[in-house]
């Protein structure tokens, strides 16, 4: 059976090893499937992301858009003295996602679903307290916030308190804990604070990624390398707890018992007036003279 010419030049090309002339040209078609290949896959990537992030993900995974909030505990320590807790930046909590009202305690409240599900992250609540800075290599706190936690390290926070911004290899001021001692940002959390068996984890890379969990307690610190950093103070934790035990019960107010009705008093039955007329013996009755006001009457003689 003759081979056909595409059979015959595969054989020869098998032959020689492709030829010269064939080794020299460049496989364009492949390199181009494999380009549009790589194209498809990032198009792709990009397509499930937008939908993980704002489609039937974020408003599927809690925290939900409008569903119930969620409550986080959130403490600063820098070389190794808690700061006070964020002043409140709650303005209009109709429309915030994330705030806090002074008390150490972040309320979680998706109000768009860019803010829900896995977009509920420690970065969003920084990005929107004026003042507040955290990444992987620097930690600013708002100038309000550089007071200490505890009335007994006051005299050695107030050295430390007087800068606002920390970088990483920045030495302690002295009169902190660790004075002189080279310090990094270090980021743990503890994803329940009330579960006995919670332990303490390290964000590694970005902090802003660090996704919420309901009553999660979060250390913020600036401390040298390989420090444990503490859990939020027992004020901060029981405020967490207030917070949380209110959401979860929430009662609606009983309505005011209304005032008793006052009751009636019964009417006084009516005594008829005795009748003026005068009766005559017949049974009928006479008009009544009408008064005089000085009437004489005389008598005649005789």
């Amino acid at each position: 059976m003759p081979r056909s010419s595409t059979g015959k030049w595969v054989a020869r090309a098998g032959a020689t090893g492709g030829g010269r002339t064939y080794r020299g040209q460049a496989p364009i078609n492949w390199y181009v499937a494999l380009v549009l290949i790589v194209i498809a896959g990032l198009v792709s990537i990009a397509f499930s992301r937008m939908d993980y992030q704002r489609g039937a993900a974020a408003s599927t995974i809690p925290p939900v858009k409008g569903g119930a909030p969620w409550f986080a505990a959130i403490t600063f320590d820098v070389c190794g003295t808690q700061r006070a807790p964020l002043p409140s930046n709650a303005s209009d909590t109709a429309k915030q996602s994330f705030y806090t009202t002074g008390n150490g305690v972040i309320t979680i409240s998706p109000k768009t679903t860019g803010d829900a599900g896995h977009n509920a992250v420690l970065g969003k609540f920084v990005s929107s307290y004026k003042g507040l800075a955290l990444s992987a290599t620097e930690l600013r706190l708002p100038a309000s916030a550089t007071s200490s936690a505890s009335s007994k390290t006051s005299k050695k926070s107030k050295t430390a308190s007087s800068a606002t911004s920390y970088r990483n290899g920045q030495r302690c001021p002295p009169g902190s804990k660790y004075a002189g001692k080279k310090a990094y940002v270090t980021v743990s959390y503890w994803p329940n604070a009330f579960s006995s068996k919670a332990k303490p984890s390290t964000v590694q890379g970005s902090p802003a990624t660090l996704r919420f969990t309901d009553d999660q307690l979060i250390t913020v610190g600036f401390v040298p390398s390989g420090t444990k950093l503490p859990k939020p103070n027992g004020t901060i934790v029981t405020a967490l707890l207030d917070a949380s035990a209110g959401s979860a019960s929430a009662p609606t107010a009983p309505s005011a018992p209304s005032a008793p009705t006052a009751p009636v008093t019964p009417t006084a039955p009516t005594t008829p007036a005795p009748s003026t007329t005068p009766t005559t013996a017949s049974g009928s009755t006479s008009p009544t003279a009408p008064a005089s006001s000085t009437a004489t009457h005389t008598t005649k003689a005789g």
